[in-house]
């Protein structure tokens, strides 16, 4: 695969209407933090219709999960739950979470942890760098202890700017 179109992605799920959180890499780079990131993780609200719509993005972008020896397109049942899909899709790979069990939150319980931007636009709700640093210190990967070095001193410095 070529270098993933992370953006791609964003443009599909927003084109479908659905309603989603950016996290992880994205987040942190979107928050202005100089890291590098390779793919896209999103929390999804998990409603009936907002799967349905997510369905719809997922199946444009040729979304299956990674590892498998076959295609495996994800379904509603895959999406309803707490847990996580982990896609591949024609743009790159796509984490696509119910909830993020590190700081026990889904879509609606991180709302109040967002910022919004705005991205060709439409808005786009990125997760607030505090709690993207809770989440990376309650992970605790070597990656995600690496990462943390950047996110606290993007945040010292917006901080200390005002």
């Amino acid at each position: 695969m070529a270098s993933p179109d992370l953006f791609a992605m964003i443009r599909a799920l927003r084109k479908h209407d659905v309603q989603f959180i950016v996290i992880g890499g994205v987040s942190a780079v979107l928050n202005g933090a100089p890291v590098t990131t390779f793919d896209l993780d999103i929390v999804h609200q998990r409603s009936d219709d907002n799967i349905a719509r997510l369905l719809s993005a997922l199946d444009e972008l040729g979304a299956h999960f990674r590892g498998h020896a076959r295609r495996i397109a994800p379904n509603a049942s895959h999406l309803q739950g707490p847990g996580h899909s982990l896609l591949l899709t024609e743009s790159g790979p796509l984490d696509v979470l119910g909830r993020v069990d590190v700081v026990n939150k889904d879509y609606d319980e991180l709302l109040s942890h967002t910022a919004e931007l705005v991205f060709e636009g439409q808005p786009l709700l990125i997760l607030d760098l505090e709690t993207l640093i809770a989440i990376k210190e309650g992970l605790g990967r070597p990656k995600d202890m690496v990462a943390l070095v950047a996110l606290r001193h993007t945040l010292h410095e917006r901080n200390r700017d005002g």
